[in-house]
């Protein structure tokens, strides 16, 4: 149609409604206000499905996917082929287990314990600053048109379910061997309800959170979320079950280094979507999370390498694993605030910190880490943090340019020093309790005999 002829129907309409009597033209007028008001939520849905970004969402997709990897098969595998071979097969159960239990929580609850703002005000400290609200329980009020920034909801809820599963994942490597399957899956799902989702709303919950707002700590990818949290809580678990039988006078070497090293891979390769993908975008902070992330995974593991190399006369396959996850861990924290010489020093840094930890530290004290979650996940993940505070700083390659470093560190230390506290006495009490109800550990007998035929009727030794 032409453009007079347009303007032609128009001046038509015009002249006819013009002509119609008063009540006439009020009904037409009624009828289309109404006729908007059942068009407004098709056009705000499609106004808001424009905000929403493919390429972010694309990234995000591999991203989550790059997560779940992390814990099935990686951190399964990894902490598998630590153990003796007789109890390989309750470390996957476990991890598998666990990603199971914390899907089903993360939906009834957890997502909106961690996520929901309900009563949230930038720069006020309430209870909603500590954790978060009801309004997402059985994700409540989420379809497939809701968005969360540039991504839809629906995959930033699953991109942080991938985290809430493999933080309690982690804090396994710390009991294995000795520890009841039904123990296990209570401390897990509990755990994850009154210490991770708080500890993750404090953090990531927006304005009025007590980390990310009131105290201004820095945390791009879970170092006081996952790693000190889980860490802390592993050194507790330790702790409160006591040692292995014949620890630490018995060896107990890996039944598979080849499955540990398989492991730390697929950590290492998934550990980009768990940094990069927590910039929840396609762009260059992703970038920079990715580059910052392999240069100090590729330190750390080098540092580790060199450190037991000079203290023990040889370079263990075993250490460069664990060296590189130290690294991992160290950089989560900091892997949206540094840049590439920042991930060089925390390479170093943690390769050699965390050597000392899961060696000299865990001998001084005499506590039975199994598998060197705190070791390596606490030590790895205050150390990261701490220094998030120093190398942040514009004048030392860091993306914040009136960073005060000595008040940056304090506000790091504070977060760091609130997580410990928080891990600590909850998990304390978690497990208190549910030794007084259904007991920790299991019996001298079937710790002898290895749980994967005690607690499940399978043995995994032709693996």
């Amino acid at each position: 149609m032409q453009k007079h002829d347009i303007s032609e129907c128009n001046g038509r309409i015009r002249e006819r409604f013009w002509l119609l009597d008063s009540s006439r033209r009020k009904y037409v007028l009624w009828s289309m206000v109404l006729l908007v008001g059942l068009l407004a939520p098709g056009l705000a849905l499609a106004e808001e499905g424009a905000a929403i970004d493919s390429g972010d969402t694309a990234w995000l997709l591999t991203a989550t996917a790059l997560v779940l990897f992390m814990t099935i098969p990686g951190l399964s595998l990894f902490y598998g082929g630590l153990v003796r071979r007789n109890n390989v097969l309750s470390v996957l159960m476990q991890c598998f287990a666990i990603t199971g239990l914390i899907t089903v929580l993360w939906v009834l609850l957890g997502y909106s314990l961690a996520f929901d703002t309900t009563g949230m005000n930038a720069g006020t400290l309430n209870l909603n600053s500590f954790i978060g609200g009801l309004g997402k329980v059985f994700l409540k009020g989420i379809d497939v048109g809701t968005a969360s920034g540039t991504i839809p909801e629906t995959v930033f809820l699953t991109f942080q379910l991938t985290f809430a599963i493999i933080t309690p994942a982690l804090i396994v490597g710390a009991f294995a061997e000795r520890m009841k399957f039904s123990a296990v899956l209570w401390f897990s799902g509990i755990w994850s309800l009154i210490v991770y989702a708080p500890i993750c709303h404090m953090a990531w919950g927006g304005p009025g959170s007590l980390f990310g707002d009131i105290i201004g700590a820095l945390d791009f990818a879970g170092g006081t979320v996952v790693h000190i949290n889980a860490g802390v809580a592993a050194l507790v678990a330790a702790i409160m079950i006591g040692k292995r039988i014949g620890y630490p006078t018995t060896p107990m070497p890996p039944h598979s280094l080849t499955l540990t090293v398989a492991g730390a891979s697929m950590l290492w390769v998934g550990w980009f979507g768990f940094n990069a993908g927590s910039a929840v975008a396609a762009d260059g902070a992703a970038g920079m999370a990715m580059l910052v992330t392999q240069i100090s995974t590729g330190t750390a593991a080098i540092a580790w390498m060199f450190t037991e190399w000079m203290k023990h006369g040889k370079p263990s396959v075993l250490g460069i694993v664990t060296g590189a996850v130290a690294g991992l861990v160290a950089i989560t924290p900091a892997s949206g605030s540094v840049g590439p010489m920042g991930a060089l020093v925390i390479g170093v840094v943690s390769g050699v910190v965390c050597f000392w930890g899961a060696t000299s530290l865990k001998q001084k004290l005499g506590y039975d880490d199994s598998l060197d979650a705190f070791g390596v996940h606490g030590i790895g993940g205050i150390v990261g943090a701490l220094l998030t505070g120093i190398f942040a700083a514009k004048a030392l390659g860091g993306v914040e340019a009136d960073l005060n470093i000595g008040a940056q560190f304090v506000k790091q230390l504070l977060s760091v020093v609130i997580t410990i506290v928080w891990s600590a006495i909850l998990s304390f009490i978690i497990l208190k309790i549910l030794d007084a109800i259904i007991g920790l550990r299991v019996e001298g007998d079937e710790e002898r005999e290895g749980l994967d035929l005690v607690l499940h009727d399978e043995r995994g030794y032709n693996l």
